[in-house]
């Protein structure tokens, strides 16, 4: 899929090899694929190439919030109830649960370690959830929890990579530029592709998490701030006049159309309009992120502070993003490595206040979008990049302070709205939570799912790079149809 290149574009893709290979069959073929390649690669050149554009099928989702907790939550102490591992706490771990295997922090054998938080059910479903998460508990009817979920990375980095752009190492695109690549824009005075973090830190896998890859940059993540100017450098300069910044905008437009014309380059195109958007973002841009305009009473429902910053504040500027056509938030928080080497990582204390810091903004996200008839149509997506292991973690093992290590055999996360059902548990781990025992869903399963709700085949949702079709789902993936409504 190539939604915006033409014959002129296909110049700075050809090589030698494939001049040579298309000139096989002489003049005429070289005609003929001229007067044919409008056709075969998509739409003709656009002034926008972030223009909406239609996908596969009917969607769901219209758009998505994709909340990240950085560092790796401890589903065992929040979503996944192990009666059994409760029982056994304390005792060896089973050898053949980490024999032959590799972890982050933990060598030799390992304690068990049940959860010490107060476990309940909730919901019509009866979805089972900790004392830490008291705020979801009230939503437990919004929420799909998935809790047979696996990654094939144990460490941050490359964990956060494969799960948001389908591969460990860096380069390739991720969900959100896939997602705007596939969809446009609904708002051309705001990027379709916004994104927020708090925490105090970058995501591990840094600005690749957002990045757009080999797809044109216009796709990218635009990260915005909470607080202060909400993106850097985009306020004309000292002394200029916004009528002196539109003049000299109009004369790189044309030369850039000169260039764009000769060469049909897509980053000459994704030049011009990325002047041109953060032109308009002048105007745009502060007037939705000025959560003062909202009530009290939704400021205080989110937990949020004007002014301030956090993850209260982007997840009311995050519906702010999405009511005004975004089409894709993506909020990343740091804080969630629990590994138990200092009181804010203890599994007690330590992640019921992270846990206050999360749960209730994330709950007044989804009963905001419910209230404004957005959740029907908006896919809401909480997770970390892998689990937690369910035995102390190695470093920490004599200490005080309970902690776990990074985990990818199995753990939990939970999606809401856009076309997931409501007050499901789905799949299921073993009773000491070491690997999926029912329904395991793979890191590509999840993003072929997200895209089907999106309304795109995965497998069709590609772009060609280096000779080969590239997809969010490298060449693995199948919808997780157990979850759709």
């Amino acid at each position: 899929m190539n939604p915006f290149l033409n014959s002129e574009a296909r110049i700075q893709h050809l090589t030698r090899r494939h001049f040579i290979r298309d000139c096989q069959i002489g003049l005429g073929g070289i005609a003929l694929s001229a007067l044919g390649t409008d056709k075969l690669t998509g739409a003709p050149l656009r002034d926008n190439p972030a223009a909406v554009r239609a996908p596969h099928f009917a969607p769901k989702a219209k758009r998505v919030v994709y909340i990240h907790c950085a560092g790796s939550p401890p589903h065992l102490d929040m979503f996944d109830y192990k009666p059994e591992l409760v029982k056994r706490s304390g005792q060896d771990c089973p050898d053949e649960f980490v024999k032959g295997k590799e972890f982050a922090f933990t060598k030799g054998m390992p304690k068990l370690m049940g959860t010490p938080r107060t476990f309940a059910q909730y919901g019509q479903g009866g979805t089972w959830m900790s004392d830490a998460i008291p705020h979801f508990h009230g939503i437990a009817d919004e929420m799909c929890v998935i809790k047979s979920m696996y990654t094939d990375q144990f460490n941050h980095a490359p964990a956060q990579l494969f799960l948001l752009t389908g591969s460990p190492r860096q380069g390739r695109p991720s969900m959100g530029s896939w997602a705007t690549y596939g969809l446009g824009t609904e708002n051309e005075d705001l990027p379709g592709f916004v994104v927020l973090i708090s925490g105090g830190t970058q995501p591990s896998a840094g600005k690749n998490a957002w990045g757009s890859g080999f797809l044109p940059s216009v796709f990218q993540g635009v990260q915005c701030r909470s607080k202060g100017d909400p993106v850097l450098y985009v306020k004309d300069p000292k002394g200029m006049s916004r009528e002196l910044r539109r003049q000299g905008l109009d004369a790189l437009r044309q030369l850039n159309e000169m260039q764009a014309r000769n060469l049909g380059s897509p980053e000459t195109l994704t030049r011009i309009a990325q002047y041109e958007l953060a032109y308009r973002m002048q105007v745009s841009v502060p007037d939705v992120m000025d959560i003062s305009k909202e009530s009290k009473e939704t400021i205080e429902d989110y937990g949020a502070t004007p002014g301030g910053s956090g993850l209260q504040n982007n997840c009311l500027l995050a519906r702010r993003l999405l009511e005004q056509g975004v089409r894709f938030v993506q909020l990343f928080d740091w804080g969630w490595d629990f590994h138990g080497t200092n009181p804010k990582e203890d599994i007690r204390d330590g992640l019921t206040k992270k846990c206050a810091t999360m749960d209730k903004p994330i709950s007044a996200l989804i009963r905001d979008l419910k209230e404004r008839g957005l959740l029907e149509d908006t896919l809401v997506i909480c997770s970390g990049e892998f689990g937690r292991t369910p035995f102390r973690e190695g470093r920490t093992a004599k200490g005080k302070v309970l902690g776990r290590d990074h985990f990818p055999d199995c753990y939990s996360m939970f999606m809401a709205g856009g076309g997931v059902q409501g007050g499901l548990s789905y799949g299921a781990s073993d009773e000491l939570g070491f690997s999926p025992a029912k329904d395991p869903v793979h890191i590509h399963d999840l993003q072929a799912t997200i895209l089907h709700l999106l309304g795109f085949d995965h497998e069709q949702l590609t772009h060609r790079f280096q000779g080969r079709d590239y997809r969010l789902t490298d060449v693995h993936g199948k919808v997780v149809k157990g979850i759709l409504t």
